[in-house]
């Protein structure tokens, strides 16, 4: 690193794994670069990006952060300025990007840049994480810098704020919000990528379901339990029937992060699995071969994690895809029953029988 090197041997409060030269592809998420690869592809989005790569006001942004904000360092928040160095030693992110403390109640950080990444958190978010639930954000946010996430962060917030702007153009803004909807798309699955990167800085996953937990409920740890929050994911996931399933997607379609359940769930999956323990053991894919990388192989990964997905899934509308792709007979009934609620019962036909009041059961 450029910065700190030496102070970011000592890390604080207990010795942590570094992982020299470790490439993005060892923590992301398959669904995370599918979507990227996904949102390449969307017809006009080369043009757009190609445009607004000159056109964005970057250089406005850091002004602003540099005169509405505290920038972090050795006499500003230097608690964070430690945690950062430690989080790009520990990914081996050779340039220290600056970090500020914008004043906003609402917990929230995020990483921009089209040229190099800058880290902003907010005082609500410092404010609402202990030491090591902090140390989890400020990795995960090294994560969106060292898998390059900042650039198209950065362009999902100018498209957001220009289509509100054109809105009231007729067709102006319908181009743009396919772009704004892919875009969030991606960066929905960004973040489960950012949350393992976040975990391999932090090497704690209780601080990791501690502060998602936070995210959810506030400053209450002594009322909440990550087990039976982990079971919310669970039941958010299995519940209801298909209408359920459109509601979800609706829910979260204007959103930029996944539900915090969600994260939590994915997260602790993915620290029980063979792979984080083989990163944590030194084996993983190293930034020196990311030049061999070939596509094909990583949407062989990202099918095959969609397809296990589908597999073990709960969800209703995951249900009847698993029986449309089964060649399921009667999948009008299923359809009908699904969206409706009702399951149909063992006798012949198929047909419900009625209550005393004479309505369908």
């Amino acid at each position: 690193m450029t910065e700190g090197n030496d102070s970011a041997r000592h890390l604080p409060g207990r010795e942590r794994r570094r992982f020299p030269g470790i490439s993005s592809r060892a923590y992301e998420h398959p669904a995370d670069r599918s979507a990227l690869v996904a949102l390449r592809k969307l017809s006009g989005f080369d043009t757009v990006f190609k445009a607004l790569s000159g056109l964005l006001p970057e250089r406005s942004l850091r002004l602003l952060f540099l005169s509405d904000s505290v920038r972090v360092g050795d006499e500003q928040f230097a608690h964070l300025h430690h945690m950062l160095r430690d989080a790009c030693y520990i990914l081996d992110l050779e340039k220290v990007p600056p970090m500020y403390v914008n004043q906003d109640p609402k917990p929230n950080a995020m990483c921009i840049g089209m040229d190099e990444p800058i880290i902003v958190v907010t005082t609500g978010l410092v404010e609402l994480l202990d030491e090591e639930e902090m140390r989890a954000v400020v990795g995960h946010e090294v994560g969106h810098a060292l898998s390059g996430h900042s650039v198209y962060r950065t362009i999902l917030l100018f498209l957001t704020n220009l289509a509100l702007k054109v809105a009231w153009i007729p067709l102006g803004n319908v181009a743009i919000m396919a772009i704004v909807t892919a875009l969030r798309e991606w960066f929905r699955k960004s973040e489960l990528s950012a949350d393992r990167a976040g975990l391999l800085v932090g090497q704690d996953i209780q601080a990791s379901m501690r502060g998602l937990m936070k995210l959810a409920g506030g400053n209450h740890l002594h009322e909440m339990n990550v087990d039976a929050f982990l079971a919310q994911a669970d039941e958010y996931e299995a519940g209801g029937d298909l209408r359920d399933s459109v509601l979800k997607i609706m829910n979260v379609l204007p959103r930029s992060h996944p539900f915090t359940t969600v994260r939590a769930a994915e997260l602790r999956k993915w620290a029980a699995t063979r792979e984080y323990q083989r990163i944590m053991d030194g084996h993983y894919d190293r930034r020196e071969d990311d030049g061999d990388t070939s596509v094909a192989d990583s949407f062989r990964q990202s099918a095959n994690h969609y397809s296990e997905t589908v597999r073990n899934s709960k969800d209703p509308l995951m249900g009847l895809v698993r029986d449309i792709a089964g060649g399921a007979g009667d999948l009008g009934g299923k359809l009908r029953d699904s969206f409706t609620g009702r399951r149909q019962n063992g006798s012949a036909g198929g047909q419900g029988g009625q209550d005393e009041t004479g309505s369908t059961s």
